[in-house]
């Protein structure tokens, strides 16, 4: 074993003697000789990555540091969906900084994902008690795409409608994507004052959006305004501010069929724009299409309650291009930050803030009225807009030299937004920017009408009245820690999803103010450190993909799916190609594909697969004739979905644009690529990256991600603009560079690998499935392979052979591997009844051996069932998970220890992960929806 003393050697798993060792076991000599083998020769890179040299630890902190220092850190009043807010201490620490919360995957293994769980469920509780709305899903990307969303649940409702009227009062950015996400689907998006807007006059009108409170801060009663809407047979819409809530009549009590928003301002930091958790409430007849992730209630195998993931569980993988949606991440960990700041204050400490904050805006507007000065008419929460005619730019001039940001309107409008971080002090100093001056005046009673406030009661449950002291809530944080595996604990070797190394180097900018504290709307001047690090960041993934340029706007894989689709879609349009609109997809691909291509107007036909999982060449051949005349674009993974480099790709590119099309590359798998080829190289025109899986942001409990896309130089003009960058379109999500924040972990992680550590790297993740793959060959078969054997950095093991004899099924494998302390790889996808195991390069040979060991033991154990040694029914393997409270509990009746049970290898007598609940009944989940909910102890005694 070498001595590790750089970050390159520190993030890859195998070094020195170990890494030759399990190169001697696959049979090659070096690492270079392995990738050769594996990597076909015609899509190699022939120079390696132009990148800067990589940094230790300590340099690339403060080369980042000493960018950042050119941002200025003013507090911004400025609003339109984004406020200061404190991020309590307690959960700062605990959830934001530890990896227990940060490194866990989507909970789509119920048993050892507990905590998170329920977490989700008290955001869900949570955004349905504020919205007074029957049912809300586990967050969505941000408050922009949660709108375009609505749009598409309101469709659903009334799929004959072609009409939807957004008021003009909305956020800018929110019209913005709403307008993009429409116009590929032919919605016409009527934009106007709703005042005067005649629901009836518009036949095909399906849906109506408003803001409460307005972009302006104007607060109105919309009661009278849905009525009418609804006769018309529209259904309602508001993006409503979350602490506003608290105190204001919830958009289910005046009519409201769905309600989003962002979460935000509930303890989240602002981070220029991102990562924060969009929030949907709906009544319950729209549920279940409702997109995103839906977290229910549902009992184990011996009847103790148990948390899943209900209803859209990965819906757009079911449904493909019929799905409603393409979302795949969601925002969890920031969902999970939102909820606790509820859970930490209750509802007065919330009321409190949010009477606290509108105090401080009355007091403003009535030390403004005091010196003369006017503000826009109407009730208000937290934003006035105020006349200063010609003296705009005087007036923000001012207000930046006293330290802070107001929002511009107009040369005769300036915009006050004050927040929980909102000072008595701060007000004067507002004032002063106005050129007023005087002494906080005693504000009683709200400024709004009484049929506005908030009269119904809102989170009454045990979990947002138990936790109000520092103590209480620190300990209910780590118990629901504990019932979660994330990579603190161990392996997770889910293919395609690639859970690396979050190092701890890459996550500390995070909570540096100047990253955290800016709105993303401030003056260029002010976030100059900001914009360098994303345009430089660019720079790095346009260099490592082989493209022209790349967007940063995307905040989810599926979402830069989206744009990158968009994008071809758009260069089609201005080629005057508007036929083309025929997507041919694999069907091996993500589920995901199908869904965004038809979310931008495109027909999706199916491309078959070989008995080796490679393109049917023959078909695809047949697929490009018949459509050629109206084709626009191939979406195909590389290495494909089934983990395998074909060697077919050139001459598929080739063919694509030898019929007018282009070429989209899904890059799920772009761990495989960095440093050996790339999109650009192989030939595709345009490629998303998952930013939480190549480069290292972390899964964060399902979200958040990032999804940039890299774009060939004809689809440059079409990459997503934004109405703050001056002469772009095409906005796909609320902010100008998405959740510009978590891209300082990419930052990091490139600057301390360097072009070598990359190239490295990728060859260390190609080693370790190879290893993998050489290792479980005697026991599961490969599935797929290269002519020579290899696999590319993920193999599927098949369990249909040895299910097909004993009745064992994938599941049962999966949920027997919790017993030995893993988190089982992706199950019966792309193929039923298979597991696809990733071990990507940061697994060591001694966690990759202990998984294998786990795996061939459970062979083992299936083996016992076909023998006869083991009951078929009755046996370790259908009766997983095992709790400790099964295990330790009076009664024990199965054919089998209770030692078999618990430590089927003597390794876990050191150290043993305890699911928390059995096997969850997900059949039971669904017919006895129940998705808001006290904590599990008070659902059992309910249910007792």
């Amino acid at each position: 074993m070498s001595a590790r003393l750089d970050f390159l050697s520190r993030h890859l798993g195998p070094v020195g003697t170990e890494r030759d060792e399990m190169l001697a076991t696959v049979g090659f000599a070096s690492l270079e000789a392995l990738t050769d083998a594996a990597v076909p020769a015609g899509i190699r890179l022939t120079a390696p990555l132009d990148l800067p040299p990589a940094r230790s630890e300590q340099e690339a902190l403060a080369w980042l540091k000493s960018i950042f220092s050119k941002n200025k850190v003013l507090k911004s009043f400025i609003g339109q969906g984004y406020y200061g807010t404190h991020v309590p201490n307690v959960i700062g620490r605990n959830i934001l900084e530890n990896p227990g919360w940060y490194t866990a995957y989507t909970p789509y293994q119920a048993e050892i994902a507990q905590g998170r769980l329920e977490a989700l469920l008290n955001f869900q509780t949570m955004i349905t008690d504020l919205t007074a709305l029957d049912v809300s899903n586990a967050s969505l990307l941000d408050e922009g795409t949660a709108a375009a969303e609505a749009m598409s649940l309101a469709l659903s409702a009334k799929p004959k409608g072609r009409a939807m009227f957004v008021s003009d009062r909305c956020h800018p950015q929110t019209i913005d994507v709403v307008q993009t996400r429409a116009e590929p689907l032919g919605i016409e998006i009527i934009v106007g004052d709703w005042e005067k807007f005649d629901p009836a006059s518009v036949p095909n009108l399906f849906a109506v959006l408003v803001q409460y409170p307005d972009t302006r801060g104007r607060i109105d009663d919309f009661t009278g305004f849905f009525e009418t809407a609804k006769a018309a047979g529209a259904v309602t819409i508001v993006a409503a501010d979350i602490l506003a809530l608290t105190v204001l009549k919830a958009p289910g009590e005046f009519g409201a069929d769905i309600c989003v928003g962002c979460s935000q301002r509930f303890g989240v930091p602002m981070g220029f724009g991102g990562p924060h958790a969009g929030f949907m409430a709906c009544k319950d007849e729209l549920k279940r299409k409702m997109p995103g992730r839906l977290i229910g209630v549902s009992i184990d195998s011996r009847g103790k309650p148990g948390y899943r993931l209900s209803l859209q569980t990965r819906e757009q993988h079911i449904r493909r291009d019929k799905a409603t949606s393409n979302i795949c991440t969601a925002q969890v960990l920031l969902a999970v930050m939102a909820s606790m700041y509820a859970v930490y204050h209750g509802p007065e400490g919330l009321k409190h803030i949010a009477r606290t904050v509108h105090s401080r805006t009355v007091q403003l507007k009535k030390l403004l009225e005091n010196v003369g000065i006017e503000t826009e008419s109407g009730a208000f929460f937290d934003t006035l807009v105020v006349k200063v005619p010609g003296k705009a730019s005087e007036v923000h001039e001012g207000a930046r030299r006293a330290g802070v940001n107001l929002r511009e309107i107009d040369a005769d409008h300036v915009g006050v937004s004050f927040d929980e971080t909102t000072t008595e002090g701060d007000v004067l100093v507002v004032l002063s920017a106005f050129g007023g001056a005087g002494e906080l005046p005693i504000v009683s009673g709200p400024a709004w009408p009484s049929g506005l406030s908030r009269t119904s009661d809102f989170l009454t449950q045990a979990a947002f009245n138990r936790f109000h002291s520092e103590t209480e809530m620190l300990r209910y944080m780590k118990r629901l820690e504990s019932r979660d595996l994330a990579l603190n604990e161990s392996m997770i070797a889910l293919g395609s999803c690639t859970m690396k190394l979050n190092a701890t180097a890459e996550m500390m900018p995070l909570s540096w103010p100047e990253v955290s504290s800016i709105h993303p709307f401030v003056p260029a001047d002010q976030s100059q450190g900001y914009r360098e690090m994303l345009v430089t960041l660019e720079g790095w993934l346009a260099n490592i993909t082989g493209f022209a340029a790349v967007s940063l706007q995307p905040n989810a894989g599926s979402q830069g799916e989206y744009a990158g689709l968009l994008a071809i879609r758009r260069y089609h349009l201005a080629n005057g190609d508007a036929h083309r609109n025929v997507c041919l997809i694999p069907v091996s691909a993500h589920g995901t594909n199908p869904a965004s291509a038809v979310m931008v107007g495109m027909k999706v036909v199916g491309v078959k697969c070989d008995e080796k999982g490679n393109i049917d060449m023959p078909d695809l051949a047949a697929r490009i004739e018949e459509h050629k005349d109206n084709l626009a674009a191939l979406m195909v993974t590389y290495p494909s979905t089934h983990g395998v480099f074909e060697e077919t790709i050139v001459s598929i590119c080739e063919q694509i644009h030898a019929a007018g099309g282009q070429v989209y590359m899904d890059g799920a798998n772009m761990n495989a690529q960095v440093g050996l080829t790339s999109p650009g190289r192989i030939g595709a025109d345009v490629c998303h990256l998952n930013l939480h899986k190549t480069f290292c942001i972390p899964h964060g409990g399902g979200g958040p991600g990032v999804g940039p896309i890299g774009v060939a130089p004809q689809l440059v003009p079409y990459l997503p603009g934004h109405g703050e960058l001056p002469g772009t379109s095409g906005t796909v999500c609320s902010a100008p560079w998405g959740s510009a924040s978590i891209n300082t972990i990419s930052w990091m992680y490139i600057a301390m690998m360097g072009a070598a550590g990359l190239t490295q790297a990728t060859g260390t993740a190609i080693l370790n499935a190879n290893y993998t793959a050489k290792r479980l060959a005697p026991f599961f078969p490969i599935l797929y392979t290269a002519p020579n054997g290899l696999v590319a950095h993920e193999c599927i093991i098949d369990v249909r052979p040895l299910s097909d004899k004993s009745g064992i099924t994938v599941e049962d494998v999966a949920k027997r591997l919790m017993d030995y302390g893993f988190h089982a790889p992706t199950m019966s996808w792309p193929v039923g009844g298979t597991l696809m195991i990733e071990p990507t390069e940061s697994e060591a040979r001694v966690e990759i051996d202990r998984f294998c060991d786990s795996m061939i033991a459970i062979h083992g154990e299936i083996m016992a069932v076909i023998n006869g040694e083991s009951d078929a029914s009755d046996n370790p393997l259908k009766n997983a998970p095992h709790t400790a409270d099964m295990v330790c509990g009076d009664k024990w009746e199965h054919s089998y220890t209770r030692e078999q049970a618990a430590y089927p290898l003597p390794v876990l007598r050191n150290h043993k992960f305890w699911p928390f609940v059995g096997r969850v009944d997900n059949v039971h989940g669904d017919r006895n929806l129940v998705c808001t909910c006290d904590t599990v102890e008070a659902y059992a005694a309910a249910s007792a």
